[in-house]
């Protein structure tokens, strides 16, 4: 049977996860999306059961002439708002960028939140990026939450970031309070990422997130992570190198040297495969 006289014209994707962090990604060089179309596909590729299912949609774009930069991209939350950085993200882009010979292993690629550097292992699954700097750090802060006082934390790691430090995170009603948090007066307009992180021994934390744009708790969060590592090497818990172990159960590795922001870890292309806009109800 011909798929596409019964469905119409597919959609070629590619089906990456960074540490349980799952995204869509499309080559859109040739297909050519305009990214105002992009928010609606997002939302119904991303839909579980109903679509591809996803924690957020990477569209693969030609970079400017001239601009030094192998690629750009286009990234996008599941509800369909677009996001300046997505550090588990950038890995899997960078790695899918090298799989199709886009780029080299190492190089450079745009994104809202400025040129990332990423450095493909071509013998393993490891991929590692430069972040932005992170920026806007606040200490010592607190928000109350039902008539409770909470102290946070907070940084921009390339999108914002609350970090709550807990000894027991596994009592941390994280969708529940991190919904509290990610809405709360304090943060808007825009809101914010919640991470709630406990120290599990010298240089190793372990991390549960709140994501905006998913709005649920994520299996990991690659800019989350690095969040909670500067705010923890800011209060002595944490030296340069941190080892962050996320609810999936995959370690990150975040370096803070030189004034520099790295993070380190897997980046796995799970399945190829193609899906009908309209199927999902898409004019494109």
């Amino acid at each position: 049977m011909d798929l596409e006289a019964v469905c119409g014209p597919s959609v070629p994707f590619f089906k990456m996860q960074g540490c349980g962090n799952d995204f869509v990604c499309v080559d859109n060089r040739e297909l050519g999306y305009d990214p105002a179309d992009m928010p609606d596909m997002v939302v119904a590729v991303c839909r579980r059961a109903f679509g591809v299912g996803a924690d957020g949609m990477i569209f693969l774009d030609q970079a400017p002439a001239g601009s030094g930069l192998a690629y750009i991209w286009h990234f996008f939350n599941a509800d369909g708002s677009r996001a300046e950085m997505c550090g588990n993200g950038s890995r899997c882009a960078a790695r899918l960028a090298w799989m199709l010979g886009l780029a080299p292993a190492s190089h450079v690629f745009g994104t809202d939140a400025g040129p990332i550097e990423a450095v493909v292992d071509p013998d393993s699954s490891q991929v590692t990026v430069r972040l932005t700097d992170p920026k806007d750090l606040r200490m010592d802060l607190t928000v109350e939450i039902e008539h409770q006082e909470l102290p946070l934390h907070f940084v921009n790691t390339g999108v914002p970031h609350a970090v709550a430090v807990v000894e027991d995170l596994e009592a941390v009603e994280v969708w529940k309070l991190g919904r509290a948090v990610r809405f709360h007066e304090f943060f808007k307009p825009a809101g914010t990422n919640v991470n709630f992180v406990a120290v599990e021994g010298p240089g190793r934390l372990s991390l549960r997130t709140y994501e905006r744009g998913v709005e649920d708790e994520t299996y990991a969060c690659g800019t989350g992570a690095v969040a909670s590592a500067v705010v923890a090497r800011k209060l002595g818990l944490t030296g340069e190198e941190t080892v962050i172990t996320t609810t999936g159960g995959e370690e990150l590795g975040v370096i803070l040297k030189d004034g520099k922001t790295y993070l380190r870890g897997a980046a796995e292309l799970v399945f190829t495969g193609a899906f009908f806009p309209q199927s999902l109800g898409l004019d494109l």
